[in-house]
């Protein structure tokens, strides 16, 4: 029998017994689902935590775990986010590899800078200080001969007073060993190029000095006096007895000076020995000076005089040769300098100097340290080893003065084509046709002596290119020498002469002297054919102008007031080789100018963030 199509029948009971239809599968599953829902309830207003984030933090890997074998099989370099976004800040900052050179200086405030401004405001002449009339005169006879109008400059208004106080008020001394306490007085006096450094530490030192000898002399005045009244008595009861005659002895200060004033090379030893033995002339003491261009017996007949010493100025590896094998040489030193105390603390003097120092510690009344920078060396050595030291800082230090204007030469260009020599030669050639406005004529006789001699320094990196860029100047028809370590000291104070010393206002004879020569020149010419031929030459001069080529030796201390111009053949490697080389120009208030020559390897960064400052009258640090 069939059944009809509309009967109705179960679903489930057409697959018969036991047998699951997919109908009744789908609504238990869905049953389970909506059970689920209802277990469970969403927050749907809270975010996760790692929704703003662009990208998930990698696991980091433990020290322990990483082995020398770790990383081998990685397909990717695991690199944070945060350390790629600070790399591309470094490479797009313009200034960051610049401002990584500045990192050798020490920073000063400019909240102390201002303190010190307003504080050497009101000291406007050297009679504000209390020094021996003596000792104030010899300033404008001996040290600034022919300046009308003298007043101190900055270091001078800070250091000569603080140098003078008899009864500094010290601070309490550091806890430290017994053997690391110091029981003198210790200074470091710190400004920028050309601001009469030496003047400042030296005026204090003879001051001393000679107050010294004064008292000596009275002491000695009064046991004269007691010996005498003693041998008139002893002669009045034996006025029979015949006494030995007394013989000369050599005087008790021979090899044992009262100041040392010790000096990195041998050209800065006789720039402030003849310094010294100016202020000698008037205030009558006994200096000398040694440097190693010295014969072993003129060094001797120097420290060892028989009439004593007073000042003695030298190199600190010469006079620790003599201390080891006369230490009494150190035993009557109060006042010890250390000038260029960023060299002369360096690694290669430090062992010579702090043994100096060291020597003379237990008659030391001061020791005075003196620089024109301020190294981050040399300011954790002072902090470890002075950490009571008396810090005497101008408001200009690690600055360029805004007298000195600095010009960028590009070798790359046109007609250069990268050579650094020929752009070199171009730029003298260049400055020596051209006219000095800043310099004032010298007077109606100015026709008479003729052009003045233009002085220009060369600085370049390497001993080894002074001698041949001046080599190559001397081709180009231009008066060049070369100033390095290896040529002969006679020849270097020969050539240091030519741009220290500045020539004196012209006297009747020199102009009688100019005339004849002028009238001679004018006259009819009369050679002989031979020696006509022999002077005939293909090479053309320039006139009037002089060159040194040197190195880092002659970028400090040395007084180059001659000199207008400073080319720097290459870029200096550290600011602090920016500061000295373009210090030799604008010293004493006077103009001057730089010119920088920059190829493509070189850093124009550094070139431009230190041309800003000087615009700006910024220290660089």
């Amino acid at each position: 029998m069939r059944l009809p199509a509309c009967s109705p029948v179960c679903l489930a009971l057409r697959h018969g017994p036991g047998v699951a239809s997919p109908w009744h599968a789908s609504c238990q599953a869905s049953r389970s689902m909506a059970t689920a829902r209802l277990r469970r309830k969403p927050s749907r207003m809270a975010l996760s935590p790692n929704v703003a984030k662009a990208t998930l933090k990698p696991k980091k890997i433990s020290r322990d775990l990483a082995g020398p074998f770790a990383g081998m099989n990685r397909t990717h370099a695991e690199i944070r986010e945060e350390d790629r976004a600070k790399n591309s800040d470094k490479k797009e900052s313009p200034l960051y590899k610049a401002l990584k050179m500045q990192t050798a200086l020490a920073p000063v405030t400019y909240r102390h800078r201002n303190a010190v401004k307003e504080k050497i405001a009101d000291i406007t002449s050297f009679d504000y200080f209390d020094l021996l009339p003596v000792v104030r005169d010899s300033i404008f006879s001996q040290a600034l001969p022919g300046l009308v109008d003298v007043t101190p400059s900055p270091i001078q208004r800070l250091a000569i007073p603080a140098l003078l106080e008899t009864d500094v008020k010290k601070k309490k001394p550091s806890k430290k060993a017994d053997e690391d306490e110091h029981n003198y007085d210790q200074f470091l006096l710190a400004a920028e190029t050309g601001s009469g450094k030496t003047l400042a530490y030296l005026v204090p030192v003879i001051d001393a000095v000679k107050r010294l000898e004064m008292a000596e002399k009275e002491e000695e005045a009064k046991l004269e006096q007691e010996k005498a009244e003693e041998k008139e008595k002893k002669m009045q009861n034996k006025a029979f007895d015949i006494e030995p005659p007394e013989l000369s002895a050599p005087h008790e200060t021979a090899g044992r000076p009262r100041a040392i004033i010790l000096l990195p090379t041998s050209e800065l030893v006789n720039q402030v020995g003849k310094m010294v033995k100016a202020f000698s002339h008037t205030v009558k003491y006994r200096s000398g000076l040694i440097h190693s261009g010295y014969t072993a017996r003129k060094i001797r007949n120097i420290v060892f005089n028989p009439n004593g010493i007073d000042i003695l100025v030298a190199t600190p590896h010469l006079l620790a040769s003599i201390a080891k094998n006369d230490p009494n040489i150190l035993s009557r030193v109060t006042h010890l300098v250390v000038d260029e105390a960023d060299s002369l603390l360096d690694r290669s003097f430090s062992p010579a100097t702090t043994e100096l120092i060291d020597k003379s510690a237990p008659s030391l009344k001061q020791l005075i340290l003196c620089s024109a920078t301020i190294p981050r060396s040399l300011d954790s050595l002072l902090r470890k080893r002075y950490p009571d030291i008396r810090r005497l800082t101008t408001p200009n230090l690690h600055a360029i003065p805004r007298r000195v204007q600095l010009g960028v030469v590009d070798i790359e260009k046109d007609p250069y084509r990268g050579n650094r020599s020929l752009a070199c030669a171009d730029v003298i050639w260049s400055i020596g046709k051209a006219g000095d406005s800043s310099e004032p004529s010298a007077g109606p006789y100015s026709s008479i002596l003729g052009p003045k001699v233009k002085k220009i320094i060369v600085f370049v990196n390497e001993r080894e290119d002074a001698e041949e860029v001046a080599k190559f100047l001397n081709s180009k028809g231009i008066d060049a020498a070369c100033l390095a370590r290896d040529s002969d000291d006679r020849r270097q104070e020969e050539i240091l002469s030519e741009f220290t010393i500045t020539p004196p206002p012209p006297s009747p004879e020199d102009i009688m002297l100019a005339q004849k020569k002028r009238r001679l020149e004018d006259s009819i010419p009369f050679e002989l054919p031979e020696r006509k031929q022999e002077q005939q030459g293909p090479t053309r001069r320039l006139p009037n102008t002089k060159v040194l080529v040197t190195t880092d030796l002659g970028s400090r201390g040395i007084d180059t007031l001659a000199v207008k111009t400073v080319i720097l053949y290459h870029v200096p490697h550290t600011t602090i080789d920016f500061i000295h080389r373009l210090g030799r120009v604008g010293r004493m208030g006077k103009r001057g100018r730089g010119v920088v020559l920059v190829g493509k390897k070189d850093r124009k960064d550094i070139v431009k963030e230190v041309r800003e400052g000087m615009f700006r009258g910024q220290a660089l640090i």
